[in-house]
């Protein structure tokens, strides 16, 4: 690993761990064993750190998209979505981690804001195709409350016990957003 890819994983737990406003550069510095000079050489400042913290839990996300295979069926792109989904919350919880810490504080919210809508509307907007894809009946709505389950998920998965059902709880998911949307938009 280079140390810029040092820095960002060393952050990455600290920012998760203590918070942002709580993570110095000199701590970063000490827990990565790298000088401040390191550190400003390859980020400007902290505020950039995390946006490149930020940038790379939504590359995750885009490539989680970008492996879900184009030639099989609506239902199984969509399973697969979803699956991935699940995986990344487990392979890289302290980015969901430190995704969700930052959407809840004012101060790095405001730091990432463009960033934040950026890859809302890459959810909104991949989830608003798949779900199309699958059931004509799919509305915009069904988008938005697709990604909103997933956030919330993945807020209860990080933040709960290590008992937390996560795959009677994915198991669920999918039954939920497989089953036929037509089906759930006329009870509405």
């Amino acid at each position: 690993m280079d140390k810029r890819e040092q820095i960002l994983e060393v952050a990455t737990r600290l920012f998760s761990e203590r918070g942002f406003e709580k993570t110095s550069v000199s701590a970063i510095c000490e827990a990565a064993k790298v000088s401040n000079g390191l550190v400003f050489h390859h980020f400007k400042n902290k505020n950039e750190l995390l946006r490149e913290i930020f940038k790379k839990t939504t590359n995750i996300i885009v490539e989680i998209n970008d492996s879900v295979q184009k030639e099989i069926s609506p239902k199984e792109r969509l399973i697969e979505l979803i699956d991935g989904a699940f995986k990344q919350m487990v392979e890289d919880k302290l980015f969901f981690q430190l995704y969700l810490n930052v959407m809840l504080q004012p101060t790095t919210k405001a730091i990432l804001n463009d960033l934040i809508k950026e890859k809302y509307a890459f959810l909104l907007d991949n989830a608003h195709k798949i779900l199309s894809e699958y059931s004509e009946h799919a509305t915009i709505v069904d988008s938005f409350m697709f990604v909103s389950d997933l956030d919330g998920i993945a807020i209860n998965y990080i933040y709960s016990f290590d008992d937390y059902p996560l795959d009677l709880v994915k198991q669920k998911f999918i039954k939920r957003y497989t089953y036929d949307l037509g089906d759930i938009n006329q009870k509405i």
